[in-house]
């Protein structure tokens, strides 16, 4: 097949385009300039050089390709609408990848008891209603085999490519700054998590199987941040891990990354990954840290 992937750079477009290609598979990437053009190019991707901004370049690349992944934002509106115009009445896949913060809440290390699966109702917080929205938006999409892969905490090395997961490296990147390992408030907040290895798989599966309309949470472990924030500083020599503030960790990470991705809940459960066949690999994120973080 011709896939044309969005964010061909990045930590999940590259890992899922080096495993499509891996897969036989011919890949076209949407990179934002030359340099990452040649970046891309090294490990097989055809690249194409542009952004979410340009609808006439994405309708041009969609309408080529036998199938769309979308890993560049989940919050481009403007790019899902040109996608899903131009896969109309195609039966072309169209996978777009959410995130579960979609479900996270206020706590700032507080625990929470609310779980949830594929078929829970979601009623966002309002920072992450446009994003649901879009969600939605793909979901609906008219004739084409369009579906949602809404990722947990990623962890991992990307397969290829320069980018980095979010929660994880922000961590790590505190501690080595600081000397101790930091959580926010109690930490006992938690979040469901995945490998990327195991994410990048999923999406093979789902641009050939998954059904139209399929909402799906990528997830195969959970942890609250305090282990996770343990198991970074023993493997980074630190001694035992902090708890900061509200406050403090606002100042170091700001509003939206301290609360949405640090210091909330985000507890999710996936059926419809596996019963397309999906075996993920990992388990568990601490044994990551404690084995192959760098």
């Amino acid at each position: 097949m011709k896939i044309f992937v969005t964010g061909a750079n990045g930590f999940i477009g590259g890992s899922v385009a080096t495993a499509l290609i891996a897969n036989g598979d011919t890949v076209r990437g949407l990179v934002r300039s030359k340099e990452k053009a040649d970046e891309v190019a090294a490990f097989g991707v055809v690249p194409v050089v542009g952004s979410l901004d340009d609808a006439d370049l994405l309708r041009i690349e969609a309408s080529a390709a036998d199938a769309v992944v979308n890993t560049a934002s989940s919050d481009h509106r403007g790019a899902v609408e040109t996608f899903i115009a131009a896969l109309a009445g195609s039966g072309k896949p169209l996978v777009h990848s959410s995130g579960s913060s979609i479900v996270a809440d206020r706590a700032m290390g507080e625990p929470s008891d609310r779980i949830f699966d594929e078929t829970t109702p979601i009623v966002p917080l309002p920072e992450r209603a446009a994003r649901v929205a879009i969600d939605q938006l793909v979901l609906n999409a008219p004739g084409a085999r369009a579906v949602v892969l809404c990722n947990a905490m990623i962890y991992g090395n990307a397969l290829r490519g320069s980018g980095q997961s979010v929660q994880v490296p922000a961590l790590v990147r505190q501690a080595k700054a600081s000397g101790t390992s930091p959580y926010i408030g109690r930490g006992l907040n938690r979040w469901s998590n995945v490998h990327i290895a195991d994410v990048a798989a999923l999406y093979i599966l789902a641009i050939a199987k998954a059904r139209a309309g399929a909402f799906m949470y990528v997830e195969s472990g959970e942890e609250s941040f305090g282990e996770i924030a343990k198991a970074i500083g023993v493997r980074l020599g630190f001694g035992p891990a902090r708890s900061l503030s509200v406050e403090e960790a606002i100042a170091i990470w700001g509003s939206g990354l301290a609360t949405f991705s640090l210091g909330s809940n985000s507890r999710v459960r996936g059926k419809l990954a596996t019963d397309l066949g999906w075996q993920p690999t990992h388990r568990s994120i601490t044994e990551w840290i404690a084995t192959e973080l760098a």
